[in-house]
């Protein structure tokens, strides 16, 4: 018998909660295979089997608190062909054949929630791994029959209010506890309003040039780079990178009393994820082609939706940009992430009419804004750096000059 066993956390991270159990007991696995995700404040972890063999107990249920090399379950070594497939409880041996595959995807919680709620699992696509349906997965199902139905009926697991309500034809309210990540991310947004001096300034910059340039270069970027894609982070990186060097207390973070100037550019990217918004660092950016970032950029963005990011990704980090343009944003005002002292948010482009040498064009412009912590950064110094990226960006070859 084998005890399989939490991950050692580092020393930012106190304990872990288990996500989601992607096998049953009983079920036989391969080496390697993922048994269960333990999520902690940062990022989620998988714990993998060490060997072939089956799981034979579970000491540690999805939801519960675990701490560093605590104990998880019991696995019981030995060969296997291949993954059995989970055990139907009994009573949901007489649904039919389609529906029946389907729940042999469902993790544990997920089955029980279907259950109480009666859903159809045919109707629910999974998103864990091998099509596997997790509990968010039920849980959105869940709030999508809500919404279509202002009244139902309270399920058996429904708090009392939730039922009062229910029964007096009252719209329905589901409380469901905070993710880690979720609450982690909570707690760092409140700190940084809290504990820094935040001010937002803001402009616009003309597009035109650096959309000229992709459509000019587009096929022949994707050619010389086996496929990478030109898009519009790499080139904010890059004007992002040429002004922290002219403005150093940007890219500088305070620790106590003391500022700490640092000497190298660790670009954070914002990525929205199914668990919440994370911040990947791209490391030595300095260092790295526009192609180079474009495929960081596109892989932490496929990590994030996958759940794969590591400490390692979201460690550290001395300047953040924030694209909330993606999402159709105009206008924002993006918070701190500390300990750093500036954030970058850029938005949607949008044409507009503007004044070009004496007469009105029309022009694609996107409104930029910096939050910047007052207590190091002084208003005109904020605003020239501002500036000076929308210098590079309306002529992208002053940064390849370096002037």
């Amino acid at each position: 018998m084998i005890e399989i066993k939490a991950p050692e956390f580092p020393e930012s991270i106190a304990d872990g909660e288990v996500a989601v159990w992607h096998v049953s007991v009983g079920e036989a696995v391969k080496r390697d295979q993922v048994l269960v995700d333990i999520e902690t404040d940062k990022v989620v972890i998988e714990v993998v089997a060490p060997v072939a063999g089956k799981l034979i107990s579970i000491l540690k249920e999805e939801g519960e608190t675990v701490l560093a090399e605590e104990v998880l379950a019991q696995f019981e070594p030995g060969e296997v062909a291949e993954s059995s497939p989970a055990p139907v409880p009994k009573d949901e041996q007489h649904i039919e054949a389609p529906v029946a595959a389907n729940l042999e995807l469902a993790s544990p919680a997920a089955r029980k929630i279907l259950k109480e709620n009666q859903l159809d699992v045919t109707r629910i696509t999974g998103t864990g791994k091998g099509g596997r349906i997790t509990k968010e997965d039920v849980l959105k199902a869940v709030a999508a029959v809500e919404q279509q139905k202002p009244s139902v009926a309270a399920t058996p697991s429904a708090p009392l209010s939730t039922q009062a309500s229910a029964e007096s034809g009252d719209r329905v309210e589901r409380r469901v506890p905070m993710t880690r990540l979720r609450a982690s991310i909570a707690r760092r947004l409140v700190e940084a309003q809290q504990t820094a001096a935040m001010l937002t300034t803001f402009n616009e910059v003309d597009m035109q040039a650096i959309l000229d340039l992709r459509a000019h270069y587009k096929e022949d970027f994707e050619k010389a780079h086996n496929g990478t894609r030109l898009g519009f982070m790499s080139f904010f990186v890059r004007a992002s990178i040429e002004a922290l060097k002219r403005f150093p207390a940007v890219n500088a973070s305070i620790d106590g009393t003391d500022i700490v100037y640092h000497g190298y550019q660790d670009i954070g990217v914002a990525v929205g994820s199914p668990r919440g918004l994370v911040v990947p660092v791209i490391r030595e950016a300095d260092s790295l082609t526009l192609a180079e970032i474009e495929d960081q950029v596109r892989d932490y963005g496929t990590k994030a939706r996958d759940g794969k990011l590591s400490i390692d990704d979201m460690t550290g980090g001395t300047f953040t940009i924030s694209n909330g343009g993606v999402f159709g944003s105009l206008l924002s005002t993006p918070i701190l992430n500390p300990p750093q002292t500036g954030i970058l948010g850029m938005h949607k482009i949008q044409e507009r009419p503007m004044v070009v040498d004496g007469e009105i064009k029309i022009r694609p412009m996107m409104y930029l804004a910096l939050s910047y912590d007052h207590r190091l950064i002084d208003g005109q110094e904020a605003v020239r750096f501002l500036v000076t990226i929308k210098d590079f960006l309306e002529e992208p070859a002053r940064i390849l000059l370096d002037i």
